[in-house]
């Protein structure tokens, strides 16, 4: 019975020498007395030489490398302020191990190289492009570049993506002041045009008005004499049929008109109008 224990003992004091595990998230390469053997990225329980073999694991998940933020200057001569990130994977773990061993040295390879690319690419757009225009072509573009010098390192670059892009903060002010210069110029410019035009519509507006009144105008008086023309005719044709009874009607017209209750009227005292107030009921 103490033999079996003292052999359980011994076994698992001496398994990690030759027993090694391997889960999905991981590759590994074997390596012997210093050289390379052979890689493993299948996942469970695998077995090695015991003492004179070593195992080195890396991650073969999707990793990500959050650069500090860098200056680049665009096309037209303006700073910029970006800060990138960008997301890879070890593809080879073996030319990883040898190019750059670990993931520090790998994500400052990985910022020196996006950063070289970015300035290159950034160098020929202008910063309007970048910050609105054409950013995701820009970005294709740098991980395009990228992805051919990291393919030496073993690894395979997922996507570069710009974090945040800015002017530098000693010349944001001006930058600022010009832009609502600027603004200010153009709605300037917009309201000068609306009032012109303005101007041009009131104006055709009123012409307008001043013709459709002007016809208006002569379409009534056209109508009026038209109007005038038949009542005359009616009055003509009514007042010939009885000529003594229009003259009567005529003259109490015209006496209505000069008599009133305050009238004082000198008449010859052989007028015919005297003769008819001189009458009684």
């Amino acid at each position: 019975m103490k033999k079996l224990l003292l052999a359980v003992i011994l076994l698992s004091l001496l398994s990690p020498t030759f027993i090694y595990t391997i889960d999905e998230t991981e590759q590994v390469i074997i390596t012997e007395l210093g050289e390379f053997k052979r890689t493993v990225s299948s996942p469970g329980l695998k077995f090695k030489k015991p003492f004179i073999e070593k195992v080195i694991k890396f991650d073969r998940r999707i990793l990500s490398t959050d650069a500090p933020p860098g200056q680049y200057l665009t096309l037209d001569k303006k700073r910029l302020v970006v800060d990138f990130i960008a997301r890879w994977k070890i593809v080879d773990p073996l030319v990883f191990y040898k190019s750059v061993n670990n993931l520090f040295s790998a994500n400052s390879r990985i910022e020196d190289i996006v950063f070289s690319e970015m300035r290159e690419e950034l160098a020929t757009h202008n910063i309007n492009e970048v910050i609105a225009e054409n950013r995701e072509f820009i970005m294709d573009e740098v991980k395009r570049g990228s992805s051919e010098r990291l393919k030496d390192f073993g690894m395979e670059l997922i996507d570069v993506r710009i974090k945040r892009a800015d002017l530098p903060t000693e010349v944001q002010r001006s930058v600022f002041d010009r832009m609502i210069a600027e603004r200010s110029r153009i709605s300037k410019r917009y309201r000068s045009e609306g009032e012109e035009e303005s101007a041009k519509i009131r104006a055709q507006t009123d012409k307008e008005k001043e013709i459709i009144l002007a016809e208006a105008f002569a379409k009534s008086e056209q109508i009026k004499g038209q109007g005038d023309k038949k009542a005359t005719k009616i009055y003509s044709e009514s007042y010939s049929k009885d000529p003594g009874f229009y003259e009567f009607l005529r003259k109490l017209d015209s006496y209505e008109k000069i008599i009133d209750e305050n009238s004082i009227i000198f008449l010859p005292i052989d007028s015919e109008l005297f003769n008819l107030l001189q009458k009684k009921d």
